[in-house]
């Protein structure tokens, strides 16, 4: 969502700052902004609302220059979308950027405004500005103390940066919920939300953990634990590879994304396939085995994208390995009473491994009598991972849409390889997983075989673009990819788009069915293939417009129209149909004139409940 880049070096950083920003679009924004103290001590504050672009006509009418500063995109939370209410926010010296919500800001702020504290905006991020000054103020500490105590005021899930003005020579950074990350340089660090953020300036990187305070400097880094410890983070150096940012050939990130998807599933499979027979994670060890083997239940929690992942799973769970699973949305989990089933594995599921509503459901389930917990993620320095029990990494590569495509179909893959994985130990049935196996092998290929059914696609995408409503159906391991079909449309087209199994046709939807109703319908060959005729058959009795994916043909009437795909097998066709229905998604929207990985509304990384 929001995005924070910060630097302090020897060298002027506004160019490093806008260019941050720039790579922090793909997160979600509405507004952004900077401030830099220049070599005269003056703050200088410039804010925008709109694009990036908008920021830097601005910055380019007046020469800046500074060694350190703060800047940010802004997802609007608290305050509409404005310039007043648009980061950083300064009160008197202190500068600051924030990520995250203050739960009690308004009790915060009443009390400040007695202080005599003026606001400017709707922010809960200037009430923090002032209540550091304030606390500044009441006894004199250093800026660190001031923070330190400051926190102790504030409830929530954030992130901040602050930069003090009587003292321009470090910044401090602050996590507790959402992730911050330091980059590393030769006489000058940085910090930010994102590494992508700093790759155009650094490879090295710190990760701060939860409740970290540190304190940055050019040629200095410090950094304190939850209980004031000082302490050494592990450095990493990034292996994402500064090319894989740019879109290349293609005309957005999300199209880009998903012509990668059978090289993505080839990323996911290396390695994890010993002698074709038996599935291996790195990152598991003979402990992990042993969880897997004594787990009797599967409880999956997740978001969007990753919920639909994860109910494709409960197929599988239940009719490949016969062990009973349960599907849950992150949010609906950590707000409710449960009951725990005998020795059940609780799983997460999540690109970015920073979703609040998913962390916070880990959090919650460690309280709770399960038998331990899994992650599967596609980013390996994320909370997700760093507090589960265990993790195996998606690894799709750097996904920047924010409609995840690769994510889904890969994180579906290590589905699949752990299904397989936990029928080998116990021992289940050797037949199924050796089939798995060998069919997960063959998805790189027959995904290529749908892409090149594009101009296919294109001409249905041409018919549909104008619609208002779409009904998208699909049965058993189906089902949930009608619904990921129809969320791919909604997020992008901003077409409404409704997704129901097949089965469900007579209990309300048909009564919307008619010439105006387009209906996508996923019809595999498989054994359900004859209950979705019939529906076929209802649709187009009732004037409906029909649009089939299958690899069968059907009796010809005017208003069936086929997108014939490549035969597949019914153990990986839940992940190969998803990606035609990517396509559609993309050229409606394409078609449209749509802002396709940046749509209205929404973020990449939602990293607030």
């Amino acid at each position: 969502m929001c995005g924070i880049i910060a630097a302090v070096t020897k060298r002027n950083i506004t160019n490093i700052l806008i260019n941050g920003m720039k790579k922090l679009e793909y997160r979600g924004y509405d507004s952004s902004g900077l401030a830099i103290i220049d070599n005269q001590n003056n703050i200088i504050r410039i804010r925008c609302v709109g694009k990036v672009n908008a920021l830097i006509k601005k910055i380019n009418s007046m020469k800046i220059s500074g060694n350190i500063g703060v800047a940010h995109t802004r997802w609007a939370t608290h305050g509409k979308v404005s310039t007043e209410n648009t980061h950083p926010h300064i009160s008197s010296n202190i500068i600051i950027v924030h990520n995250g919500i203050i739960e009690n800001f308004s009790i915060l702020r009443v009390f400040l405004k007695k202080q005599g504290y003026q606001f400017y905006s709707d922010t809960d991020t200037e009430v923090i500005a002032h209540l550091l000054h304030w606390e500044q103020n009441k006894k004199k500490y250093c800026l660190k103390e001031v923070i330190q105590n400051s926190i102790k005021k504030l409830y929530g899930n954030y992130s901040m940066v602050v930069m003090d003005k009587n003292n321009p020579s470090k910044l401090i950074a602050i996590r507790s919920g959402s992730p911050l990350v330091i980059g590393l340089g030769i006489e000058e660090n940085f910090i930010a939300s994102d590494q992508i953020a700093l790759l155009h300036v650094t490879k090295r990187f710190i990760y701060l953990e939860e409740g970290d305070i540190a304190i940055i400097k050019n040629n200095k880094i410090d950094i304190f634990n939850k209980y004031n410890i000082k302490i050494n983070r592990k450095e990493i150096v990034s292996t994402i590879k500064y090319k894989s940012i740019k879109k290349g050939k293609y005309h957005y990130y999300m199209e880009k994304e998903i012509y990668e998807q059978p090289y993505s599933i080839q990323n996911t499979l290396k390695n994890r396939l010993k002698d074709n027979e038996t599935i291996h994670f790195d990152e598991l060890d003979l402990e992990k085995d042993n969880l897997l083997i004594n787990t009797e239940h599967i409880h999956i929690v997740a978001c969007g994208t990753s919920y639909n992942a994860a109910m494709v799973a409960k197929y599988w769970f239940e009719s490949l390995a016969n062990i009973p699973c349960d599907v849950e949305i992150a949010s609906e989990f950590s707000s409710r009473k449960l009951v725990v089933r005998k020795n059940s594995l609780f799983i997460t599921l999540s690109q970015s491994g920073e979703t609040a509503d998913t962390l916070s459901a880990l959090r919650y389930s460690k309280n709770l009598n399960y038998l331990g917990n899994l992650t599967i993620c596609n980013m390996e320095g994320s909370s997700l991972v760093k507090e589960s029990d265990c993790y195996i990494l998606t690894k799709a590569g750097l996904e920047i849409g924010v409609a995840s495509t690769k994510s889904f179909t890969t994180q579906l893959t290590v589905l699949l390889m752990l299904i397989a994985k936990i029928i080998t130990l116990k021992k289940i049935n050797d037949n199924t997983s050796k089939a798995i196996i060998k069919t997960i092998q063959n998805l790189p290929q027959k995904i290529q075989e749908i892409l090149k059914k594009t101009q296919d696609i294109k001409n249905i995408a041409q018919n549909l673009s104008n619609k208002n409503n779409i009904l998208f159906l699909g049965r058993g391991d189906q089902y949930p990819i009608a619904i990921e079909g129809a969320l791919k449309l909604k997020e992008i087209s901003y077409i409404h788009a409704e997704a129901y199994a097949s089965g469900e046709l007579k209990h309300g939807p048909l009564a919307l069915i008619d010439e105006n109703m387009p209906v996508i319908m996923i019809a595999p060959k498989n054994s359900l293939l004859l209950k979705n005729q019939q529906n076929i058959k209802e649709i187009s009795a009732r004037g409906g417009i029909v649009y089939i994916l299958s690899d069968q043909k059907f009796d010809y009437e005017d208003n069936i129209n086929i997108i014939k795909l490549p035969h597949i097998e019914e153990l990986i066709a839940p992940i190969c149909y998803v990606v035609p229905l990517q396509l559609l998604a993309y050229y409606i929207a394409l078609i449209k004139g749509k802002n396709i990985d940046q749509p209205r509304n929404l973020a990449k990384s939602v990293t607030v409940s």
